[in-house]
């Protein structure tokens, strides 16, 4: 069958070469953009049109050159559709504040004078939605910034009841079977300006500020059954549909891609499903769909997605469709309790078996011959000698007789209890210690949060992680208190008191005590809890405004140092270190570079004193958790360099309140304290022979290219690995690839965890976009793209991210789409929504780029998103929100939430938003009163103040059900969210309005319909 998908077909009225007013974020690029490791020169097609990006070719991080004529013919057959092609959905960026560019800078306002009615006549062209029965209905939507009506024209439909035929080794799909492709449509294409586009050398004068009219395309939904003109995309172009026809009054946007769609129907198709890990390259169901893994050979996509589930056999290949080749690895994630936990190897002495040649850990992919007396490795096909003491003989299949005894044998995922080749100074490491550094300032005793603090640890260091089965926590505690000067305690189980020791010379930092530093909570409760009980009254008349920031990390090592264990900081912190002291920082918010070339600089960390505290902990094996209490700018690009190399975490709450952020920073402070975790980690990823790891992404260090140095890793945190080719890969034997994670535990343990993964590989690139996961890609390119701007203008990193959008759609449609008319929009079934996550990742507040955006806020997101796993990233991009004046109260179940857009709301209504990182709760203006008196306790919406009002428990159906929604949804998310509630035409609604992804941005960014209208001409120019 031909590999086909969606198809949609916007009509243009013009070829514009350059786009007109796409200034900030699109169009021509600076004549050498370099994007770190995206690129080096750009290279074009042999004769590109003025108005497309030249891509940058490729280099080590992911955006090859642009694809050259492929040997394949434009209609590739294919036998047989894989058995788990089902489209992984994609999200949209929701942001923390207003963000944007200024209106009229970019794609973003689009204004052009309605054309000559003969023109509008010549534009008309047939859409033909492949969906329900058939239907071509031209369709042409101008966007005028003046209050002029938009104009919209559709045609008479044609003779209904002839489809047409499929073409010879085409199908149409059947029921059940997920469609291949969808159509989107099939337009004439629009009149050009000239015979062809203009070469390279011919200048077309710009548009002028107006852009192009926004026309969006039409989608079809997965087709039904029998035969639809939609099979088959090239629904009559150039049929009576030329003619204008009587206005329609709105473009559907349910003709549109719409990404719960494709969430509920993977939940439908694969929701409480036992996935199987027993087939190489199988796409895994959505990140979004509730199932159970079965660990047969292959690690669970728990810890490991990918972008492709089958890799291009060539390097060539890969260039070509420009589709970035990565893994994101989340080595410690949370096991459901339904699951099995991983299985602890112990081989003794003598300590896993391991490949002499590249140091590959015993895994399924190792072949056993000669008897069960060698075996080839898997990544490197080295053969072997099977150690003495590991022998087993061959079964008649020549698979050892204890096979299903040993998980290193017949699972992916497992641990090995290390030697003490694999410990520091080859000797046992001592259980972690916890540190708690409290910024004692004046604003932090003055808001009430020194106290919260000292109050929440008294019962919090009751429930310090510890191993299963075990009484207590094996590990240790300190207490440190600061502001201009360090303030260190001894608390050791004999004293009556704590002692108060005092550094003050910040300079040269040194730990004043060994004994009584750090202790164990449970024989020194007493002390402790005293301790606790008076470090607020102790400086409760402060005036102490300034404070000390590198020093306090310093002091932390130092302690770790000298205790020989690995451990982890958590640090209080309110302001800007402006104290002298090393890694003083004073105010380098200038608004005034956003948008210029030097804005990266807002996001580069001070390096010096940083750089070397970030080295030191990271040898320590120290990580370092800050929690941020800001009124003002304190450069979290900078203080946050620490924790964002060293597997921590950063959290910020804004102004903080007791009565307003107390909640949310306990419950942040309880999960962070009490989450899985292993300590002086390094991962080495390998792989087979023909490609290799080349780039990571994530919360750690790394010394060497192959090293991946982690203070801690927790179960939250994700590495994103990039590989590329050295070699052709083997169809037969795939791409195998193994992540090796070494660890302290909590109880002070070395052990190794291994999680293996199989790939297919392929020459067909129709197979490459067949199994592609939309949520990995955007992981990926968020990472990417993050980390780029830190080199590169951030109008330079938008615009590399929709050039790499259209080539990997462009080529899509060239090599493995059936022939159609040019001005239909095709899209690969498993990527269909990758344009509306793409789109909201350009709107995120870290790329948007808006004076009106605090550069904390962007840089606290940009460091946030490089640490995240799969899931965070889907629900962050494209946010969930969820209709609950219509919910079933007597259901267990969350409501199905809607598309992300204005549209959806009702005034009549109430809707819960949330992305992960923020929780809405909007109360449309015509709210029956019945249903505000059941959540609120009042009578009316008019009786709900606007400033801080809170959702209370009250003992009905209604607020229960809420509660539980809302209790059940912060329990899948790694930081906890604040609710706040809206009232539709409020001045609060801005915040919750940046997160409806589908709409235009508040400061910038095109909508959905707009931005895929955009990506349409940019392939509509790469195919011409």
């Amino acid at each position: 069958m031909s590999q086909q998908g969606y198809v949609a077909a916007p009509p243009y009225s013009q070829a514009q070469a350059g786009m007109g007013g796409y200034s900030a974020g699109f169009g021509n690029p600076p004549p050498q953009s370099h994007y770190g490791a995206y690129g080096s020169p750009p290279q074009g097609y042999s004769a590109p049109p003025t108005g497309v990006l030249k891509p940058p070719a490729s280099s080590s991080s992911g955006m090859p050159p642009p694809p050259v004529s492929s040997q394949y013919g434009a209609n590739i057959q294919q036998n047989g559709a894989h058995p788990h092609s089902f489209p992984p959905p994609v999200a949209s960026a929701p942001s923390m504040s207003p963000y944007g560019q200024p209106p009229q800078s970019a794609f973003y306002s689009m204004a052009q004078a309605p054309p000559p009615t003969q023109q509008l006549t010549n534009q008309m062209s047939a859409m033909n939605i492949g969906g329900y029965g058939t239907l071509d209905v031209g369709v042409f939507y101008t966007h005028a910034l003046s209050a002029a009506p938009q104009q919209y024209h559709t045609s008479p439909p044609p003779a209904m009841g002839h489809p047409p035929l499929s073409p010879p080794g085409q199908q149409l799909s059947s029921f059940g079977s997920p469609p291949p492709m969808a159509t989107m449509g099939s337009v004439a294409a629009p009149p050009m300006g000239m015979s062809g586009p203009p070469g390279p050398g011919v200048h077309q004068p710009p548009l002028g500020p107006q852009g192009y009219p926004q026309q969006p395309g039409f989608f079809g939904r997965p087709q039904m059954a029998g035969p639809q003109s939609g099979a088959f995309p090239g629904g009559f172009p150039g049929g009576p549909a030329q003619m204008a026809g009587p206005p329609q009054k709105k473009l559907d946007p349910d003709s549109i891609p719409s990404t719960t769609h494709v969430i509920e129907d993977d939940q439908a198709k694969r929701g409480g499903q036992v996935y199987v890990t027993n087939i190489r390259g199988q796409v895994p169901p959505l990140v979004t769909t509730d199932f159970t893994v079965q660990d047969q050979g292959n690690a669970s996509p728990r810890f490991m997605r990918c972008t492709t589930y089958s890799f291009p056999s060539t390097a060539d290949l890969a260039k070509q469709c420009k589709v970035p080749l990565a893994a994101i690895i989340k080595p410690f994630a949370t096991v459901p309790k339904n699951e099995t936990p991983l299985y602890i190897v112990n081989h003794g002495e003598t300590g896993p078996i391991r490949c002499n040649r590249c140091k590959a850990y015993m895994c399924p992919y190792m072949q056993f011959m000669d008897g069960g007396r060698r075996y080839q490795c898997g990544f490197c096909s080295c053969v072997n000698e099977v150690p003495v003491q590991y022998f087993q003989h061959l079964d008649h299949m020549g698979r050892r007789m204890d096979l299903y005894e040993r998980p290193e044998l017949s699972l992916g995922s497992y641990e090995f209890i290390a030697t003490l080749d694999y410990c520091k100074n080859n000797k046992p490491p001592n259980p972690p210690a916890y540190i708690f550094m409290i910024d004692v300032s004046y604003n932090n005793i003055k808001s009430g949060l020194v106290k919260l603090i000292c109050e929440e640890l008294k019962t919090l260091l009751d429930r310090l992680p510890q191993e299963e089965g075990a009484e207590t926590s094996p590990i240790k505690v300190g207490f440190v208190t600061y502001n201009k000067i360090l303030h260190f305690y001894n608390v050791k189980s004999a004293l009556a008191q704590p002692q108060m020791m005092v550094v003050s010379d910040v300079a040269e930092m040194f730990v004043p005590l060994l004994d009584g530093f750090l202790v164990n909570f449970q024989e020194s409760r007493a002390v402790v809890n005293n301790l606790l009980d008076q470090i607020p009254d102790m400086f409760a008349d402060t005036n102490e405004s300034e404070t000390v920031f590198a020093p306090v990390i310093q002091a932390g090592v130092e302690a770790l140092k000298a205790a020989e264990c690995s451990g982890k900081l958590f640090i209080f912190h309110s302001s800007i270190p402006t104290a002298e002291a090393p890694g003083k920082l004073k105010n380098r918010d200038d608004r005034k570079l956003v948008g210029t070339e030097k804005e990266k600089t807002l996001f580069q960390p001070l390096r010096g004193v940083y750089e070397q505290l970030t080295k030191d902990c990271v040898a320590q094996g120290c990580c370092v958790d800050l929690f941020l209490f800001p009124n003002q700018y304190v450069d979290i690009a900078t203080v946050g360099d620490v924790p964002s190399h060293t597997g921590g975490s950063i959290y910020k709450y804004s102004n903080f309140q007791v009565e307003v952020n107390g909640q949310q920073f306990v419950s942040d402070l309880r999960r962070d304290v009490e989450k899985s975790i292993g300590f002086d980690a390094i991962m080495r990823v390998r792989t087979g022979t023909g490609f290799r790891a080349t780039d990571f992404f994530g919360a750690v260090y790394m010394n060497n290219t192959t090293d991946v140095e982690m203070a801690a890793v927790d179960c939250d945190k994700a590495v994103t690995v990039e590989f590329k080719h050295d070699d052709t890969l083997s169809e037969e034997s795939g791409a195998v690839m193994q992540c090796a994670l070494l660890y302290t535990t909590i109880g002070g343990q070395r052990r190794l965890r291994i999680h293996n993964l199989s790939l297919n590989c392929s020459s067909q690139l129709s197979e490459l976009y067949k199994s592609c996961e939309t949520d990995a890609l955007i992981n990926f390119f968020a990472k990417s793209a993050y980390r780029a701007m830190l080199n590169q203008p951030l109008k330079t990193v938008r615009e590399i991210l929709v050039n790499q959008t259209a080539h990997m759609l462009a080529c899509y449609r060239k090599h493995c789409a059936s022939p159609s008319a040019a001005s239909q929009l095709i899209l690969p079934d498993a990527m269909k929504v990758f344009p509306v996550y793409m789109n909201s990742l350009l709107k995120t507040p870290t790329l948007v780029g808006s004076t009106e955006l605090s550069t904390d806020d962007r840089a606290f997101h940009r460091l946030l998103v490089n640490a995240m796993g799969v899931e965070e990233t889907q629900v962050l991009l494209y946010p969930r929100l969820i209709p609950l004046h219509t919910m079933d109260v007597s259901s267990d179940a969350i409501p199905a939430p809607v598309r992300c857009s204005e549209e959806r709301l009702s005034e009549s209504g109430i809707f819960l938003l949330e992305n992960g990182l923020s929780m809405f709760l909007w109360l449309g203006q015509a709210c029956p009163p019945d249903l505000i008196q059941n959540l609120f306790n009042v009578p009316s919406l008019g009786h709900l103040s606007s400033e801080g009002m809170s959702l209370p428990v009250l003992d009905n159906a209604h607020s229960r059900k809420i509660h539980s929604i809302i209790s059940s949804i912060s329990q899948q998310r790694a930081t906890s969210m604040k609710l706040l509630i809206v009232k539709q035409k409020d001045r609060s609604e801005m915040l919750f309005r940046q997160h409806l992804v589908e709409d235009k941005g508040l400061h910038g960014g095109a909508s959905y319909m707009d931005f895929l209208c955009y990506v349409h001409r940019e392939i509509r120019q790469l195919l011409t």
